[in-house]
């Protein structure tokens, strides 16, 4: 998977379309990603324990990793990887030629 914890994304497909956020999970035997703010529903949740509140919350749900598009320096861009010459792997912005860092 091509996306990491921490990335900034822009969401290029569904109901949450043009919206950026970080990436919060990366789920990649599903191919899905959590991003904050993005894809969120309400759950009721129960209060635990005695000082624990009770109620409604919103809560980051999954979103398929082919919907979203990784930002670099403010302009959305697909990704790729290159194999410096002492052998380690890199993850390259294919929009500018650059190191992902």
């Amino acid at each position: 998977m091509k996306l990491k914890k921490g990335d900034t994304v822009v969401v290029i497909a569904g109901k949450d379309k043009g919206k950026e956020g970080e990436v919060a999970q990366v789920l990649p035997s599903e191919n899905k990603v959590i991003v904050s703010g993005v894809n969120t529903a309400k759950k009721h949740q129960k209060a635990r324990a005695a000082n624990q509140q009770g109620g409604i919350i919103d809560r980051d749900m999954p979103i398929d990793a082919s919907n979203v598009m990784l930002v670099h320096k403010g302009k959305p861009t697909r990704v790729g990887y290159r194999t410096n010459s002492d052998g380690t792997k890199v993850r390259v912005a294919k929009r500018t030629g650059e190191v992902i860092g």
